[in-house]
């Protein structure tokens, strides 16, 4: 699973889910992409069924890159824990995605395979997505 190795704060406030993506908007690295149609918390468990999805279809061709990071902690308390006596102890981790962001990459395959693989991988992710070409 993605975590980071090391951050400078444990915790981390939730901050609200608005506006679109200003960065990682167009595909950079290769040919075909998956990107996002809304905006969501995918987290590091996610991220791994995504890319097993997109390895275990296009077999040993082509090349992929995943552009998101869960750098975000989630934290959680348990079941039965009262009220109060601070904030829970960190569960997980997420990437905050937006809008427009694209969130995978493929290279190397043909647009029928790589078209199938993203469609495939989106089944996985909480988000709406869509399939782009480089431009």
């Amino acid at each position: 699973m993605l975590m980071p190795k090391k951050t400078k704060w444990r915790k981390m406030h939730k901050r609200r889910r608005g506006g679109k993506a200003s960065r990682m908007v167009s595909v950079s690295f290769g040919d075909y992409g998956l990107k996002s149609l809304e905006a969501c918390w995918v987290s590091s468990r996610q991220i791994e069924a995504t890319r097993k999805v997109l390895t275990k279809y296009i077999k040993k061709g082509g090349k992929i890159w995943i552009r998101i990071f869960p750098d975000k902690s989630v934290t959680a308390k348990g079941g039965e824990i009262p009220m109060g006596k601070g904030k829970g102890a960190v569960d997980h981790y997420v990437a905050i995605v937006k809008p427009g962001m694209v969130m995978f990459e493929m290279a190397g395959v043909s647009e029928t395979i790589a078209k199938e693989a993203m469609k495939k991988a989106a089944y996985k992710l909480p988000v709406k997505c869509k399939c782009v070409t480089r431009l």
